[in-house]
């Protein structure tokens, strides 16, 4: 089992090697998932995931989440195969925390380094956006 901090990466690259990971049948425990960095104009992304909340109906869907770790997760799903037995069964080795459970405080935490911010672009971090589409935390 591999334990990757989710501190100051960059969403997108992160989610796209987490999902090969799992593909090649690693299981993957991701935390603080609230400090992974979405990348952009604030005012756009904020739109974006505004309308994504928007979008739909209650009875019907599309759902999208406004917890920063079931965002990650959704953002994980989306770069796999998940329709197949192959990416579901890949889905089911990936959990995803906010801030860093207790039964995980004394294991070895690993970066990505491919998704770390690598320029002083302007980005959010998933609390943000998420306390801004309605979550409580």
């Amino acid at each position: 089992m591999t334990f990757i901090d989710a501190s100051d990466q960059v969403m997108g690259r992160f989610a796209s090697v987490i999902a090969k990971r799992l593909l090649q049948g690693e299981e993957i425990v991701v935390v603080n998932a609230e400090k992974i960095l979405v990348t952009g104009d604030r005012d756009d992304i904020l739109e974006e995931y505004r309308w994504h909340r928007r979008v739909g109906s209650q009875r019907k869907g599309p759902y999208y989440p406004s917890r920063p770790d079931m965002i990650l997760k959704r953002a994980i799903k989306g770069m796999l195969p998940h329709k197949r037995p192959r990416g579901r069964s890949a889905l089911k080795r990936l959990r995803v925390f906010i801030d860093v459970p207790d039964e995980y405080k004394k294991k070895k935490l690993e970066k990505i380094p491919e998704a770390s911010r690598v320029s002083t672009e302007s980005f959010l971090t998933l609390k943000e956006i998420s306390q801004n589409i309605g979550a409580k935390i």
